[in-house]
């Protein structure tokens, strides 16, 4: 079974940054993609980011691009969410998931994605 633990969340100022970082174990991280959603109260969880097993090929939901950038490193089983110029309407907790399937599978669809992370909270204020 995967284990995933996010850390890095906070708290932060509009227009400022934070790394999320989702440290995995329990299996070869290189085998399978990641993926990192978000879900604010009351709101369903949203696709935010994912990244294919190489680190090669990338796809983020339209509102996140050029903002949010999302990495990995296969030697430290560790992905990474770096968010820039961040906004109020980001706040919610943030999780990383682990996706066997296909990349390109309904990579935005939570469904997809086998593990979870217990999030990580990251709240902007205005």
């Amino acid at each position: 079974q995967v284990q995933l633990v996010e850390s890095g969340g906070g708290l932060v100022q509009a227009g400022g940054s934070l790394r999320l970082s989702c440290l995995v174990s329990g299996r070869t991280f290189s085998s399978y993609a990641m993926g990192w959603f978000r879900q604010a109260p009351g709101k369903e969880r949203e696709f935010v980011a994912a990244i294919s097993w190489s680190g090669g090929n990338t796809i983020y939901a339209d509102s996140m691009k050029g903002r949010f950038t999302i990495s990995r490193d296969n030697a430290k089983s560790t992905g990474y969410l770096q968010m820039s110029r961040l906004e109020p309407e980001d706040t919610a907790v943030y999780y990383c998931a682990a996706k066997t399937t296909n990349f390109y599978r309904r990579t935005d669809d939570p469904s997809e994605y086998a593990d979870w992370g217990q999030g990580t909270q990251v709240t902007v204020s205005s």
